[in-house]
């Protein structure tokens, strides 16, 4: 049996892909987590053979989830699951130590490609993602997400600044003084090269931080 855990703040989604995983042969559902602190705490307890798991979740979301999972168990297998195409994506994801990467409206016929290729030791790609991003992700190679990766304080004054919180505002809802907040954003840029709020706004959408515009 090919155990696995299901990751997704969208009870509906979760429902759904849970269906469909119950109606394949030799794949048994352990569990069903609805954010990726969640999930890192199910993965740890359950050990399933397989996470599959969302970007965009609140909080911790699925890319610093699939990171968490795999520096405490190297067996456990990744399949991110995402509405997002963006080289960008699939580059953190394969980077955080996924082994699969699918958009969420491919046929449902490849999430079983998907499961039976990483338990197989394989990397599967959706189909539905264009040639160019995975000549991308090949030229450049596997960087570890974890070159980008921030405190958790980081990440949450981050994703603050990108919902167009001030720094009196984040001082408050985090309970820091306004000083140590500045230090946290200097740092932050500092960290990701980044030179300005637009652009730290973009890096928060971009990996899944703050859900993108539209």
């Amino acid at each position: 049996m090919i155990r696995v855990l299901i990751a997704d703040d969208h009870a509906l989604v979760r429902a759904g892909i849970a269906s469909l995983l119950r109606g394949l042969q030799g794949v048994e559902v352990v569990g069903e987590a609805g954010g990726g602190e969640e999930a890192v705490a199910l993965a740890a307890r359950l050990a399933p053979d397989v996470v599959v798991l969302d970007i965009s979740m609140k909080g911790m979301n699925g890319l610093e989830a699939a990171a968490l999972i795999r520096q405490a168990s190297a067996a456990m297998r990744i399949v991110i699951l995402s509405m997002h195409t963006d080289q960008s994506f699939v580059q953190r994801a394969l980077g955080a130590g996924a082994a699969a990467y699918l958009i969420k409206d491919a046929a449902a016929a490849e999430l079983e490609l998907a499961l039976r290729s990483v338990m197989r030791g394989e990397t599967y790609l959706s189909a539905a993602l264009s040639r160019n991003v995975v000549e991308g992700f090949m030229r450049q190679g596997s960087a570890r997400a974890s070159d980008q990766s921030l405190t958790p304080r980081q990440r949450e004054v981050l994703t603050l600044l990108a919902e167009g919180k001030s720094t009196k505002e984040i001082a408050h809802a985090l309970g820091l003084s306004a000083k140590t907040v500045e230090t946290h954003r200097a740092q932050i840029q500092e960290r990701l090269g980044i030179r300005d709020l637009a652009g730290l706004i973009r890096y928060a959408m971009r990996t899944g931080l703050t859900p993108p515009e539209g």
